[in-house]
Formats: C-alpha cells, sequence, structure tokens
C-alpha cells in the first residue's frame, strides 16, 4: 500500500496566519508560537531563544553539527501600522481578497518567513536530506536588533549549532520576483555632533563665542568631501546631515550650543572606526579655528560586508532563474539588514519578494507571488543538497 504524501503546506495561507498575529516590534503577537507549532509537528528540534524582551526562535531539523547545514533567517516583528483608519482592510485582518493578501507584515516579511517554513517543511518531509536545515527567526528586526539574530547566533555559538551558508529572506526584487539578490549591504552609523560656545547678546557678537559658525563650518566640510567613487560592487559612499538645531526661539541671543546629526552609509573602503576618526579629525580643525567646543558620539548599526560572487550566490541565482526566467542582478544596495550580523557566522546572501510596499499603509502581496517564492526556496533546497 502506498503511503498517502503529507498535504503540502500553503505559503499564502501561512503568510495570512502570521499576518494575524499583531506582533509590532518587541511583542510576539502569537507569531512564533505558531511557527514554533508546525516545526515540531514536521519533526524540527525548536528552542526558544528570547533574550531581553525579545522572543526568538532557532529550529533545525537533521544532526547537530552536520557538516552540510542550510540556514533560513527572517522575522516575524513588523513595524507600526500608523493611522490604522486609513487602511483600506484591517492591518492584523489577513484579508485574502481578488489573489491579494493585506496586512502589515505582508511583504516585509511574514511572506518570506512562511514562505521558507512552507518550503522547509515539504522538503523534510519528501526528500529526507544528508543534512540539517537550520531556520533562524527573530522578532526583532525593525526594532534596536541588540536582542533578536544577534541572540540567535550568540546561542548557536554557545551549543555547537552551525549554519553552513545562510539565506536571508528580505524583499530585495526591485520590480519583479527574480530581478535581484543582495550579496552584501552597505554600512550604516549616525554622528551626533554638538558644538558648545558662549552664549550672548546679538548686539555684541564679539562678547560671545558663536557655536553656528562652527557647526555651519563643520557640515561644509564634512558633506562636500568625496567620500570615494564606489568599488566593484558598491556605490559610492554618501553622508546625509539630517538634521541642525539650536533650539534658540530669540532674534537677539547668540545660543550656547549648536547639534546636528548626520547619517552615512558607507562602502567596504571604509569602517564605523576609521569614519568616526575622519569626523573627529575635522571638528578638532573647526574647533581650534573657532574657539569652541565640539564633542560627538557615533553609533554603528552595521559594517559594510560583502559576500563575493561563487557558490551560493551561483545556487541562488540558478534557482530563481529556473522559476522565473529572470538571472538576479547581484546588488548591494539599501538599507541594512540582519545579514550584517550572519556574516560573521557563515557566507549569507539575501533573495525575496518584490518590496513595493513595505512599511506602507494597505502594505499587502500577491498570494501568488508568495507561492512563486516557496517555490524557488524548495528548488534551492534541493539543489543544494543534490551537490
Amino acid at each position: 500500500m502506498t503511503t498517502p504524501q503529507p498535504t503540502p503546506v500553503d505559503a499564502a495561507a501561512l503568510t495570512a496566519q502570521l499576518i494575524r498575529c499583531a506582533s509590532v516590534t518587541p511583542i510576539e503577537g502569537g507569531a512564533l508560537v505558531l511557527l514554533h507549532t508546525m516545526l515540531d509537528e514536521a519533526g524540527f528540534t525548536c528552542t526558544r531563544v528570547d533574550r531581553g524582551g525579545v522572543a526568538n526562535l532557532f529550529a533545525r531539523w537533521g544532526a547537530k553539527g552536520h557538516a552540510r547545514s542550510f540556514g533560513f533567517n527572517g522575522h516575524t516583528d513588523v513595524v507600526p501600522v500608523g493611522d490604522e483608519g486609513a487602511w483600506t482592510h484591517p492591518p492584523f485582518s489577513g484579508h485574502v481578497e481578488d489573489g491579494i493578501i493585506w496586512g502589515r507584515g505582508a511583504t516585509d516579511m511574514k511572506s518570506g518567513v512562511a514562505a521558507f517554513v512552507a518550503a522547509a517543511i515539504d522538503f523534510v518531509r519528501q526528500t529526507p536530506p544528508d543534512g540539517a536545515i537550520i531556520l533562524a527567526i527573530t522578532g526583532d528586526e525593525e526594532g534596536d536588533a541588540t536582542d533578536g539574530t544577534t541572540a540567535l547566533l550568540d546561542y548557536m555559538q554557545a551549543e555547537g549549532e552551525q549554519m553552513s551558508v545562510c539565506l536571508v529572506g528580505e524583499p530585495t526584487c526591485p520590480e519583479t520576483l527574480g530581478d535581484m539578490m543582495k550579496i552584501g549591504r552597505r554600512g550604516s552609523m549616525n554622528v551626533h555632533l554638538n558644538v558648545t560656545g558662549v552664549q550672548g547678546h546679538s548686539a555684541y557678537p564679539h562678547r560671545a563665542r558663536n557655536p553656528l559658525p562652527a557647526m555651519a563650518r563643520l557640515i561644509d566640510r564634512l558633506a562636500s568631501h568625496q567620500l570615494d567613487q564606489g568599488t566593484a560592487h558598491f556605490d559610492a559612499s554618501t553622508l546625509a546631515v539630517v538634521t541642525i538645531d539650536t533650539g534658540n526661539p530669540a532674534t537677539n541671543v547668540i545660543p550656547a550650543k549648536c547639534k546636528a546629526t548626520l547619517n552615512i552609509r558607507f562602502n567596504d573602503l571604509h569602517s564605523g572606526a576609521s569614519l568616526g576618526a575622519w569626523v573627529q579629525d575635522e571638528a578638532q580643525k573647526v574647533a581650534a579655528e573657532f574657539g569652541v567646543e565640539i564633542t560627538l558620539q557615533t553609533r554603528v548599526s552595521g559594517e559594510a560586508f560583502l559576500t563575493p560572487p561563487g557558490a551560493l550566490s551561483d545556487l541562488v541565482s540558478k534557482a530563481v532563474q529556473a522559476e522565473t526566467g529572470l538571472t538576479p542582478e547581484l546588488s548591494t544596495t539599501g538599507g541594512t539588514s540582519d545579514a550584517r550580523f550572519v556574516k560573521a557566522h557563515c557566507p549569507v546572501v539575501e533573495f525575496g519578494l518584490v518590496g513595493h510596499f513595505m512599511h506602507q499603509v494597505d502594505e499587502r502581496v500577491p498570494a501568488a507571488q508568495v507561492t512563486q517564492l516557496k517555490a524557488i526556496y524548495s528548488r534551492i533546497l534541493h539543489d543544494y543538497f543534490a551537490q
């Protein structure tokens, strides 16, 4: 008698179920509980790796420490909904109509998580691989990300768990599913500048020490400097002045203080430390020139990294081409992702849906696109373990 095959997991239906879990960072909302139950029933060893009030889920199918281990990484937390009254359908309804799934997280990235969970479950049930599959799912990607994927990686190191390679399921495609994958990301850092002078009457500027001209000079030096002209895989680094403020409502008072904030997106020619040292050097020159005090605080949210084109990007590219007919561009554009943490653990690339509606009111995704993404992930698993 032929043993009946388990019913394949419907990735689109799972996306709608996950959307109905109101998991705004750092609230778990039931999303990881749902996935934990599904994966446990499919034979995965599941462990909650909660830290700092953040819920995370580690799931492994196959032997611990196996030499061949394919990993997926993603997040179930979402950004706030904004004006709930502006939504066509309630943001956590998971409403499905005319082949479209509506709700917060439909694009970023409950659909991606649903696709790789569905692909992994079906794969181990149908063709159990000689190796391990690891799913590292966090509830803290949209927030500070200090207790999310980093907590999962810390747990893996402590427990001797290892991914040979990893695919992050973030949205990566600008226009059409299959047109882009990420093989790296620019670094990102914020610089908070504070200039302190001496307050005084604007009619007697010689008795004051105005911090504003000093700040203007420093900002001009920094913003007009060309950091680089780009590299083989990265665009030129950029520096954006995002705020300058004195908090001074009076026209007859020279203020004592002025502050500003910069955001620098940088390529692999730089590090957070090297850029911080450059800003500090420029600040000291201006401080000496104007006789003011300048201090700065920097926060690096991620260093630039690159997974050079090779076996992993080829694996993903061939699967995408087979399922969509498109050969994805290998890109490093966009903001940061949790791949910035994974890159220290193993080679990592990113591939996911079209990101048109992420973080927007009326976030939504075509159900067929989620199903197609599952097919791509399934092919990647098949091809990886068939090697």
